[in-house]
């Protein structure tokens, strides 16, 4: 009964991340951690994380996706930062609610987390989105 309550967050959290950050990531994360002592920390990762945080009712993804980057930036997780800014332009969040989020955390969060979290947004951005145009406002409406 409880290895099956177990499978059961499992897949649904193996839906879910490949969802928010991509089956081609999840997968990779899977492939390199098979049969090696990072399996087990991969599957409580999917079955908890994203099989019982992630699809609780109550907070959309959009919302789930900035409060983790600003909880990333706070940790300074960079590669997971990277990660889940992608994920937020997937789940709805546009260029400046990610880089108004890295200025939010950086006032709590001191000057050189910010900093750094920023140069990893960018590079992100540019990557996903390209250059800032001239004359593109900082402050676009939400989408």
């Amino acid at each position: 009964m409880l290895a099956a309550a177990h499978r059961s967050l499992y897949e649904a959290g193996l839906d879910v991340r490949s969802e928010v950050v991509g089956a081609d990531y999840v997968a990779e994360s899977l492939a390199r951690s098979a049969g090696s002592d990072g399996e087990p920390l991969q599957q409580f990762v999917t079955e908890t994380v994203w099989g019982s945080v992630w699809t609780r009712p109550g907070l959309d993804r959009r919302s789930r996706s900035l409060m983790t980057i600003g909880m990333l930036v706070a940790l300074n997780h960079h590669a997971e930062l990277a990660v889940h800014v992608r994920a937020g332009l997937g789940n709805g969040l546009n260029r400046d609610e990610i880089v108004e989020a890295i200025i939010h955390a950086t006032a709590y969060c001191g000057v050189p987390a910010g900093i750094a979290a920023m140069r990893i947004t960018q590079d992100v951005l540019i990557r996903e989105l390209g250059e800032r145009r001239d004359g593109e406002s900082v402050r676009e409406e939400a989408s």
